[in-house]
């Protein structure tokens, strides 16, 4: 005996959805370790964040993007 295949239809409700580059870019800030001050500007900041604000986070991403 043979065995059967049963056809399942491909609704794409399994697959996983498109990375965006805004995923990307904010996988790619939290594996940063934080060091103490920004990573962008180096202005002092905790040990926990690594950027002072959005917008040194944003840039950061962009200078990335353009240096890859």
């Amino acid at each position: 005996m043979e065995p059967t295949q049963e056809s399942v239809p491909d609704d794409g409700a399994g697959a996983a959805p498109p990375v965006t580059a805004a995923a990307a870019a904010a996988r790619t800030r939290h594996s940063l370790p934080p060091k103490g001050a920004c990573w962008y500007c180096d202005k002092p900041l905790d040990n926990v964040r690594r950027f002072c604000d959005k917008e040194c986070a944003d840039a950061f991403d962009e200078e990335k993007e353009y240096t890859r």
